[in-house]
C-alpha cells in the first residue's frame, strides 16, 4: 500500500483549519482537544498501514496525546513498540516512517522501544514513566500493547510514584520562583498552571483513585465544591492555552508581554482609566492560578494520606474545636467554620501560637476555603473577630506565614474586601514585579524581618530603629493599606487613607495610632521622592521635610515603611545607593529634629569646612593647603559636598589648581557600592555629554552627579557610578577610568556615543509616556528639570546632548532608576531659560528624544 504524502499533508492542514473554525463557533475546549486527537489518530493509522509493518509491532500515543488532550500546537508523542530488537529491514522502514511524519506537517516526538526498554527507562526516569502510563494504542499488535501495560503497571509502586511526582513538582515550581504571580507566567508549567492539575491525575491514575474529577469525588479525594472549582479552572486554562496557540500559530505557553495585549483583546477586555486590558486579563489568570495552586496542595495531601493510612496518627485534642494530627492542625468537625465562623480567624491564631504545628490538614484548608463566604458584614462588625484580627497583627511569630495562608484561602480578601479587589492585580509600571496583593505581603515580610534578630546583619539600621519604635505592629496595618487603592483610578495614597482610617476606627485604635497609620498611608511615597530627587545638601529641603514628619516617631515609622516598600517592589530596584540616600535623609532629619531648628546655610558651611580641615591634617598637609582652591569655590559648592568630599578634592587638587591639564581621580565609593569619580578641567559646553558617553561605553551608569564651575572657569564635577553588569572589578577599573577619561578630555575628543542596546520587552509593550517639566526654583536663579521616561541605553546621553545644544548649564543631577523606569531631576541654568518660549522648545525637544 503506497502513501500519498501530499494528500495527507493537505488533510492535516484542512483538519487544523476545521478545528479552529469549530472552536471559534462552539468555544468547546474539551471537544477541540479530543477532535484533534481523533484527526491525528486517523492520519497516523493511514500512514502506518501504508508501510506494511509486521503484525508484531504496535503504534501507541503517549503523554498528552495518549491522554486524549492534544492542543493546537502541541507535540505529538508516539511510542513504536517492538516485540524484539528491530532488524535492518524494519529499521529502514521506521526511518522512512519518521521522515514521513515531518513531510505531512506533524511535529512528532517518537521513541522506538521493546517492552523491556520501556521498563528500564521508566525505572530511571519519572518523566518517561509518567508519559508511558498514559499510553493509548493507535494501531498494531493489541496483545503486545496489553502485555506492555500489564508489566508497566505491575512494576508501579503508587507511593514511590507519588513521592517522585511531588519532588518533581517542587523542582518545577522552583524554576518558576515558587509563585503563580510572575509577570510572564507559563500557563502550562508555572505553579497554578495546567501541569499542577495533570500531576493530580497522574498520581490518581497510578493509585487507582480515578481518571476524572467525578471519580475523584466518588473516591473521597475531592469535595463536590472542589470538583466544581477544579473543572472551572481547568476549562479556563484550556481555553487560554488554545487561544494562545491559535493566536501565534505555534507552540508557546508563556504569557509574555508581547502577547498579553492581543490575548486580552481576543477575550474582549478593554482598557479604561484604572486598568489596561492586559491587566484585567492577567488578574483573571492569577485568580484561577491561585485556586489551582490551593487545589493542588489540598488534593496531594489527601492522596498522600490515602496512600499511607497506616502512618496516620491518632488525633490529639487541642481544645473543644481543634485537634492535632501529626504536626498539622485539624478541625474536629467538617462544619466547624460554617457553624462557628468566629473560629476562622482563631485557627490562624492557633497556628501562630503553636510552634509544633507545621501546617493545616487538607480537611481544615478545604473547610476554611469553603467558609470564606461566611465572612460577611456581620462577621466583620463582630468585636470578637475584630480583636482576633488585631491579635494576628500583634503576634510575636507567624505573621507572614499566616497572612499568606489567609490570602491563599481567600480569608484576607473576605475580611478586607478592598484587599480582595487587588488580589491578582498586575502593576505594569516597569518596576513592580509582583501583583498588588503579593507586593503588600512582601512589604509586610520586610517589616517583620526588621524585628527578627537573625536578619539584623542585613538591616542593621532598620533593626535598631524598629527596636526603639513603640507598637511596631502599626507598621503592618500601614503596609496592608499603603497600596490597597491601586487600580481604582486617582491618587491611590489619598484613596487608601480613607480605607485605613475606617479600619483603625472600627478596630478601636487610639486617635494617636490612627493618625500615624493614616499619615503613613498618605505619605508613603514622600521619603523616597525626597531622598532620590531632591538636593539633600540644601538646608531648606531638609527643613521642609522636618516640617512634614514633625517628630521622631513619624520619621522612624516612615523610614521603615519606605525601606520595606522599595525592597518589596523588585529585587532589582533596591541597591546600596538608594539605601544610602534614604539613610542620609533619615539622619539629616533626625539631627534637625533633635536640634530643634534648621541651621542657617553659613553655619552648615562653617561646620563642613572645619571638618574638612581636620581630615586634611591626617595627611600631614599644612593649614594653608586649602586656600588656593577654596578661594575659587562658592557657597553652593560647600552646601552640596560633604566634608569628606571637600577634603578629597582639596587633597587631589591643591597643587594643580591652575594646571591646564585635566585631572581625573577615581576611588571605591566609601558609602556604598560603585565608584566615585572627580573630574577637574577647563569648562566646555559639551563636557557633561562627553563624560556621560564615556561612562556608558565603559559599562557604568551614573546615579549621582554634582556639577560645579569654579570662579576661574574650571569644571569641578563629582559622580557616583554603578557597574551595569555587576562585573565585580571596580578596583581594577580605577586606573583605567583615570587614564582614559583624562586622555579624552585632554585631546578634546568627540563624545562617545553609547550603543543603542535593546529595549526590554516590558518597555516595548507597556511604554511610559515621557513627562518633562521645567520650573524655576524659589530664588529665581536656577531651573529644575524633571523627567520621567522608560529607561534604556543612551537615555542620559540624549538628555545631556540636548541640554548642551540649548546652551543650558548643568549644576546637579539626581538619576533614579526604578526597574525599567527612569525618574531624573536636573538643576540647570543659562541658555535663555528665563524665556518661556525657549523653555517650551527645550521641553518639546526632550519629549521627542525621550520617546521609545
Amino acid at each position: 500500500m503506497s502513501c500519498d504524502v501530499a494528500a495527507l499533508r493537505a488533510e492535516v492542514k484542512a483538519g487544523q483549519l476545521r478545528l479552529r473554525q469549530n472552536y471559534e463557533q462552539s468555544r468547546d475546549a474539551r471537544a477541540l482537544l479530543v477532535d484533534r486527537c481523533r484527526q491525528v489518530d486517523a492520519i497516523l493509522e493511514k500512514l502506518w498501514l501504508s508501510f506494511d509493518f509486521p503484525a508484531s509491532l504496535a503504534l501507541a500515543a503517549v503523554g498528552g496525546y495518549g491522554r486524549g488532550e492534544l492542543y493546537p500546537a502541541s507535540d505529538i508523542d508516539l511510542l513504536i513498540l517492538l516485540s524484539q530488537e528491530a532488524n535492518s529491514e524494519i529499521q529502514e522502514k521506521l526511518e522512512r516512517l519518521i521522515g514521513s511524519f515531518w513531510d505531512i506537517g506533524l511535529e512528532i516526538g517518537h521513541s522506538v522501544r521493546t517492552i523491556q526498554d520501556c521498563l528500564n527507562e521508566a525505572a530511571g526516569d519519572i518523566t518517561v514513566q509518567t508519559s508511558l502510563l498514559e499510553a493509548r494504542l493507535l494501531t498494531g499488535n493489541a496483545k503486545l500493547f496489553a502485555t506492555f501495560q500489564k508489566r508497566l503497571h505491575g512494576n508501579l509502586d503508587p507511593l514511590v510514584f507519588f513521592e517522585a511526582k511531588r519532588l518533581e513538582q517542587q523542582e518545577r515550581h522552583l524554576r518558576y520562583n515558587e509563585t503563580p504571580f510572575s509577570l510572564e507566567p507559563n500557563c502550562k508549567d508555572s505553579p497554578g498552571g495546567l501541569r499542577d492539575l495533570q500531576v493530580i491525575f497522574w498520581i490518581a491514575k497510578a493509585a487507582g483513585f480515578g481518571a476524572s474529577w467525578a471519580e475523584l469525588q466518588r473516591n473521597g479525594i475531592i469535595s463536590h465544591e472542589g470538583m466544581m472549582q477544579a473543572e472551572g479552572c481547568e476549562a479556563y486554562l484550556r481555553h487560554l492555552r488554545i487561544r494562545l496557540h491559535f493566536m501565534l500559530g505555534r507552540r508557546e505557553d508563556r504569557l509574555l508581554f508581547d502577547y498579553q495585549s492581543n490575548l486580552a483583546a481576543n477575550y474582549g477586555f478593554t482598557s479604561d482609566e484604572a486598568k489596561r486590558a492586559s491587566e484585567k486579563l492577567m488578574q483573571v489568570y492569577y485568580r484561577n492560578a491561585k485556586t489551582v495552586d490551593l487545589l493542588n496542595t489540598i488534593l496531594l495531601q489527601n492522596m498522600g494520606t490515602a496512600l499511607t493510612p497506616e502512618s496516620e496518627q491518632a488525633p490529639q485534642p487541642f481544645d473543644d474545636h481543634f485537634q492535632i494530627v501529626g504536626n498539622l492542625l485539624d478541625i474536629r468537625g467538617d462544619n466547624l467554620f460554617e457553624d462557628q465562623p468566629e473560629l476562622i480567624l482563631e485557627s490562624f491564631l492557633i497556628m501562630q501560637k503553636s510552634h509544633e504545628l507545621s501546617g493545616m490538614t487538607a480537611r481544615t484548608l478545604r473547610a476554611l476555603w469553603r467558609a470564606s463566604d461566611r465572612i460577611d458584614p456581620a462577621f466583620r462588625a463582630d468585636p470578637v473577630n475584630r480583636e482576633s484580627f488585631l491579635r494576628l497583627l500583634q503576634s510575636d511569630r507567624g505573621i507572614i506565614h499566616e497572612f499568606r495562608r489567609m490570602n491563599q484561602l481567600g480569608v484576607l480578601g473576605a475580611y478586607l474586601p478592598n484587599f480582595g479587589r487587588i488580589v491578582g492585580q498586575m502593576q505594569h509600571d516597569l518596576f513592580h514585579v509582583y501583583t498588588v496583593d503579593q507586593h503588600i505581603l512582601q512589604v509586610l515580610r520586610n517589616i517583620r524581618r526588621f524585628t527578627m534578630s537573625e536578619f539584623a546583619h542585613e538591616y542593621p539600621l532598620c533593626s535598631r530603629i524598629v527596636s526603639e519604635l513603640d507598637r511596631p505592629w502599626l507598621l503592618y496595618v500601614a503596609a496592608l493599606f499603603h497600596d490597597i487603592a491601586k487600580g481604582r483610578g486617582g491618587d491611590h495614597s489619598a484613596l487608601g487613607t480613607v480605607d485605613a482610617e475606617e479600619f483603625c476606627r472600627k478596630h478601636g485604635l487610639t486617635p494617636e495610632d490612627t493618625e500615624l497609620v493614616v499619615w503613613l498611608v498618605r505619605n508613603h511615597l514622600i521619603m523616597s521622592q525626597v531622598a532620590q530627587k531632591e538636593d539633600l545638601s540644601d538646608p531648606e529641603i531638609i527643613g521642609n521635610f522636618v516640617k512634614l514628619v514633625g517628630d521622631t516617631r513619624h520619621l522612624q515609622a516612615l523610614y521603615l515603611l519606605t525601606h520595606a516598600d522599595i525592597r518589596g517592589t523588585s529585587p532589582k530596584v533596591w541597591n546600596h545607593w538608594k539605601g544610602k540616600l534614604l539613610a542620609d535623609l533619615y539622619y539629616l532629619t533626625l539631627h534637625q529634629l533633635s536640634q530643634g531648628e534648621v541651621p542657617a546655610a553659613h553655619g552648615v558651611i562653617a561646620e563642613r569646612q572645619a571638618e574638612a580641615m581636620r581630615l586634611l591634617r591626617f595627611f600631614a598637609l599644612s593649614d594653608t593647603v586649602h586656600e588656593r582652591l577654596w578661594k575659587q569655590l562658592d557657597t553652593v559648592y560647600f552646601l552640596r559636598h560633604s566634608a569628606e568630599e571637600i577634603a578629597w578634592h582639596t587633597r587631589s587638587l591643591h597643587y594643580r589648581i591652575f594646571n591646564n591639564q585635566p585631572v581625573v581621580r577615581a576611588r571605591l565609593y566609601q558609602e556604598g557600592e560603585g565608584l566615585q569619580i572627580m573630574v577637574y578641567t577647563q569648562d566646555q559646553p559639551d563636557l557633561f555629554a562627553r563624560i556621560v558617553g564615556f561612562f556608558a561605553r565603559a559599562g557604568y551608569s551614573i546615579v549621582d552627579a554634582k556639577i560645579h564651575t569654579t570662579a576661574h572657569g574650571y569644571a569641578l564635577d563629582s559622580f557616583v557610578v554603578l557597574d551595569v553588569e555587576d562585573r565585580d572589578n571596580n578596583r581594577e577599573m580605577v586606573a583605567y577610568i583615570e587614564h582614559e577619561l583624562e586622555q579624552r578630555l585632554l585631546r578634546q575628543m568627540p563624545p562617545d556615543i553609547p550603543s543603542a542596546g535593546r529595549l526590554s520587552r516590558q518597555v516595548k509593550h507597556f511604554p511610559i509616556k515621557p513627562e518633562v517639566s521645567i520650573r524655576g526654583d524659589e530664588k529665581g536663579t536656577h531651573f529644575i528639570l524633571s523627567l520621567i521616561a522608560a529607561d534604556r541605553p543612551g537615555l542620559l546621553y540624549s538628555v545631556a546632548n540636548t541640554l548642551a545644544e540649548h546652551g543650558a548649564n548643568l549644576h546637579t543631577a539626581k538619576i533614579t532608576t526604578l526597574g525599567e523606569r527612569a525618574e531624573d531631576v536636573f538643576l540647570i541654568s543659562g541658555g535663555d531659560l528665563r524665556d518661556s518660549h525657549h523653555r517650551i522648545r527645550l521641553e518639546t525637544e526632550l519629549m521627542e528624544r525621550l520617546k521609545v
